[in-house]
């Protein structure tokens, strides 16, 4: 069964850091382009990063960048988010996504696989 699952979110105090986890079982993350997402009630997930397949090419939407930094580890076939400087608008449930291709894809419908999500809440 292939799966995604996501770890790493808690309750933080801003200025602090988190760092998600995105764990695949079941498949090779080699091949996937990985994505991190945000979603907030009542509203469609947006992309905060993504790394590619290919070439590690990376995407940070505005919110995250200089702040947040997606990396790879192929011997654990785990995708991170480290998340610094946290902000109260920050917190949110956090999604990881995966989809086979070289390219960096932004759009969620694009995405064949999904997390459960982790809930970041940043607040003092």
């Amino acid at each position: 069964q292939l799966q995604l699952v996501e770890s790493g979110g808690g309750l933080v105090q801003p200025g602090g850091s988190l760092r998600l986890s995105c764990q695949a079982s079941g498949f090779t993350l080699n091949y996937y382009t990985i994505g991190w997402f945000r979603q907030a009630p009542g509203k469609e997930r947006e992309a905060i990063s993504c790394i590619s397949s290919s070439d590690g090419a990376q995407y940070y939407a505005d919110s995250g960048k200089g702040r947040f930094t997606i990396s790879r580890d192929y011997a654990k076939n785990t995708v991170y988010l480290q998340m610094d400087s946290l902000k109260p608008e920050d917190t949110d449930v956090y999604y990881c996504a995966a989809v086979m291709t070289p390219q960096l894809v932004r759009s969620a419908d694009k995405y064949d696989y999904w997390g459960q999500g982790t809930q970041v809440t940043v607040s003092s």
